[in-house]
């Protein structure tokens, strides 16, 4: 037993450096137009907005805020303060998330997320990286589309 507690041990270890390298990637993959280091973000960002925007986390539904905003204006990066959103499509999808059927023209970028064993796309800003949240296909006319967002990661400036 001593001998397969060591092996298992070891391959857990082995497994630290991979969570590491994990934890430091900065949002989505690929160069951005707006780049900043890991301090300067954790500098600007809270820990929760840290943790989602930056290590593709996800904020407790019902927590934000912004999911019950319905006011006019538009909805922008937090971390770039790139325009993203605009009331207009936005909607109560019920999820406890902020919801829009889409998002304005070349604002975000998208690729596969097969966390949590299924295959999702994540959407992030296209122009700093920062995670926004996932694109479902359950959403209402004339797109179909469910852009789930996280409140943390978007300011909303009144028209």
């Amino acid at each position: 037993m001593r001998r397969r507690d060591m092996m298992l041990g070891a391959g857990l270890m082995a497994l630290v450096p991979l969570r590491a390298a994990r934890a430091a990637t900065t949002g989505a993959e690929g160069g951005f137009e707006i780049t900043r280091s890991e301090a300067e973000w954790r500098a600007m960002l809270s820990d929760l907005e840290y943790a989602v925007m930056r290590e593709e986390g996800t904020e407790r539904a019902g927590s934000s805020p912004l999911d019950k905003l319905y006011d006019d204006g538009v909805y922008h990066c937090r971390g770039c303060d790139l325009p993203l959103y605009s009331s207009a499509h936005k909607y109560d999808s019920g999820t406890g998330w902020p919801s829009f059927w889409q998002a304005l023209p070349e604002a975000i970028g998208t690729k596969s997320d097969r966390k949590l064993f299924m295959l999702r796309t994540e959407c992030h800003c296209r122009r700093c990286g920062s995670h926004l949240g996932h694109i479902f296909d359950d959403g209402p006319k004339p797109t179909g589309a469910r852009h789930c967002l996280n409140g943390v990661s978007l300011v909303f400036r009144a028209a």
